[in-house]
């Protein structure tokens, strides 16, 4: 069973950062892809980004593209969101992911064998 620590999150003004971690444990093998997904007040949870085990490949919902960074540690089991020029539609609870299967699309929420949740983090983006 894997455990999933996010934190980071707060209460930022529009163009500010933040950066967002995402603690691992009780993981005993590799996983496929870690990623971030955020949900809005009567929205749905969407996808914002993901990166593969190896940290090769990144992926990025273009609402956020050019403006955060996926990357991780894995010797600390740690993935990071650095999120820069915030804007106030920014603003959700941040979701870390870990999939241990390469099964379905890397954005879609759809829970599927070896998915793992966190319970999330706040970020606030005020204008």
């Amino acid at each position: 069973q894997v455990q999933l620590v996010e934190s980071g999150g707060g209460l930022v003004q529009a163009g500010g950062s933040l950066r967002l971690s995402c603690a691992a444990s009780g993981r005993t093998s590799s996983s496929y892809t870690m990623g971030w997904f955020r949900q809005a007040p009567g929205k749905e949870r969407e996808f914002v980004s993901a990166i593969s085990w190896s940290g090769g490949s990144t992926y990025y919902a273009d609402s956020v593209k050019g403006r955060f960074t996926i990357s991780r540690d894995n010797a600390k089991n740690t993935v990071y969101l650095q999120m820069n020029s915030l804007k106030p539609e920014d603003t959700a609870v941040y979701y870390c992911r870990d999939r241990k299967y390469n099964l379905g699309t890397i954005n879609s929420t759809t829970q599927r064998p070896g998915d793992y949740w966190g319970q999330g983090t706040q970020v606030t983006v005020s204008s």
